[in-house]
């Protein structure tokens, strides 16, 4: 398959004290969601079951459930307004960690560590509840994220380097689909992802990072922070993650 691609806008964080209280976050020493990322694109017939899959997983605590839109099926006649280049490349950096021979649509990859086709509801489950018994071993030893103000805190973990990613979101969006296998379907879509940026490197040991966002483009956003292994194949298992829900904005 064709990797295409544009890179999304850097975009940074500055998030303050009042927006903790309005959108409380849903992660924790204790409750940390389990990172599900779905690789789907309006060009392709077989992803809209995978993308009401992930509505339903999107509202769950225990779930922080992200829509990647690639943009590989753009040739065959219809444009997806929200693919990106960057997700492209980050599903090509997938099959390479994960020995995949390919990459296909829709996907959904779990915490970083395991793959499945986005619609096998069952499978996906699946895997789900292995990330969650791998995230109870490691619980000892995790980082934990907090927000203070306009500063980000990721505590003490496993040494190693790491890389911290935000992504911002929009929680529905809804598209009239003019042309291509999709023709003629509206499709409503999840915390599709608008804005993707490397906000810092982590290597296991405490950290600050000051944040900055503009406020007025977002106010209607989501924001999700995670923090992810690198090895020498790509993105690793995802060691810890925090999502703050809309309204993502201050009053």
């Amino acid at each position: 398959m064709l990797l295409r691609s544009k890179v999304s806008r850097t975009v940074g964080l500055a998030v303050a004290a009042a927006a903790l209280t309005l959108a409380p976050a849903r992660a924790g020493e204790r409750t940390v969601p389990i990172l599900v990322e779905l690789f789907t694109s309006q060009g392709c017939n077989s992803c809209p079951p995978a993308d009401e899959y992930l509505g339903e997983l999107a509202k769950r605590t225990d779930v922080l459930a992200l829509s990647l839109h690639v943009d590989y099926w753009d040739y065959i006649g219809w444009k997806d307004p929200f693919a990106q280049r960057a997700f492209t490349v980050r599903q090509r950096d997938y099959s390479h960690a994960l020995s995949q021979r390919y990459v296909y649509t829709p996907q959904m990859v779990i915490n970083g560590h395991w793959q499945g086709i986005g619609s096998e509801r069952a499978d996906i489950e699946r895997l789900i509840a292995n990330a969650k018994k791998e995230r109870e071993v490691n619980a000892a030893t995790a980082p934990t994220i907090t927000l203070q103000g306009d500063e980000l805190h990721i505590g003490r973990g496993p040494a190693g380097p790491a890389t911290v990613w935000m992504a911002i979101f929009d929680p529905q969006q809804k598209t009239a689909v003019g042309r291509g296998e999709n023709a003629g379907r509206d499709l409503t879509e999840y915390n599709v992802v608008r804005e993707w940026s490397k906000i810092g490197a982590y290597d296991g040991q405490p950290a600050t990072l000051k944040l900055d966002i503009d406020w007025d483009e977002y106010e209607k956003s989501g924001c999700a922070i995670f923090v992810q292994r690198q090895t020498p194949s790509g993105p690793g298992p995802v060691l810890a993650a925090y999502a703050i829900d809309p309204p993502f904005r201050r009053k």
